[in-house]
């Protein structure tokens, strides 16, 4: 091990997958109440500019490949899997100086699985949130989603800032 610039260790490694549990636990809660409590395609007026409305999307953001035929679905299942294994792999790898990128990694986690299981179970996401203004609408969203945008742009963040040297350099 370089000890110059010191790595993950174990129980770092799991209190951040903490943070990816609760991502995907607020995901799955989320995503339960909408179903309980709201009819498909029916919105839901919370303030002028946001509506709670059920969706169902068999594609990926944006509704892409949504109508793909039923393939989609298992690409997608192979590809959040897949992008998750390179997540842990890359936070395992990380050095212990790394800032905002731990969070951007398990955000980023909690965010894929939670749209996995749905995909698994259910063969679409649920998407619930709906901003909107006027009649121009964002296409619906969830919690997994939010936390992936929110991720991607905590790892836009930590490129922009210059590396941290390890204590006592």
């Amino acid at each position: 091990m370089d000890k110059a610039h010191p790595r993950m260790t174990l129980p770092r490694f799991g209190a951040w997958l903490l943070l990816a549990a609760v991502v995907i636990a607020l995901d799955l809660w989320t995503k339960h109440l909408a179903v309980a409590n709201l009819e498909l395609y029916r919105p839901v007026p919370i303030t002028e500019w946001l509506n709670l409305t059920l969706a169902h999307n068999t594609g990926a953001a944006f509704s892409l490949l949504a109508d793909g035929g039923g393939w989609q679905r298992w690409f997608f299942i192979v590809f959040a899997s897949a992008i998750s294994v390179f997540l842990l792999v890359w936070l395992w790898r990380l050095p212990l100086t790394a800032r905002a990128l731990p969070v951007a990694l398990m955000l980023l986690l909690g965010g894929a699985i939670g749209n996995l299981v749905d995909r698994i179970r259910l063969g679409y996401v649920i998407d619930f949130i709906d901003l909107h203004y006027s009649n121009w609408h964002w296409p619906a969203f969830n919690v997994a989603d939010s936390a992936i945008v929110i991720g991607v742009i905590l790892m836009l963040i930590e490129s922009m800032l210059p590396p941290r040297r390890p204590p006592g350099k």
